[in-house]
């Protein structure tokens, strides 16, 4: 039984030692989902609801960046919870889309999913602080 929590010790402390924000999976995640994102509103003239989006999903990435750099557990905590609330704002702006047929079935699920799954990460890596 010892054994295992102290390996599981040791795998739990690998997972934080990051070195950049950029050794981050959510934040390398964010920024493809920022990529998807503008290419499928590239060509909506609602430049009200596609700046909305664009700055929602621009936020999860920049929010990761910006608390892991704050170099404290509490604020990259706070960022990190700041980077899920964007998380779920770009998830409800993509119904918002499908609904108005901005954006195919396809592109928001690809784009749905790729938001659910970021959230995830950050709820584990929230946890894992």
């Amino acid at each position: 039984m010892k054994f295992k929590v102290i390996k599981f010790i040791k795998y739990k402390e690998n997972i934080m030692k990051f070195e950049r924000f950029e050794d981050i999976i959510a934040w390398q995640k964010s920024k493809e989902l920022v990529i998807s994102a503008y290419a499928c509103f590239k060509e909506c003239i609602d430049y009200s609801f596609r700046n909305q989006i664009q700055r929602a999903v621009i936020s999860i990435m920049n929010n990761i960046a910006e608390g892991f750099e704050r170099k404290t557990n509490k604020e990259f905590i706070r960022f990190l919870y700041m980077a899920k609330g964007s998380c779920g704002e770009a998830r409800s702006m993509l119904y918002l889309a499908l609904e108005l047929k901005y954006i195919s079935r396809e592109d928001f699920e690809k784009n749905y999913n790729m938001a659910l799954e970021i959230s995830k990460i950050l709820s584990g890596l929230i946890k894992s602080l």
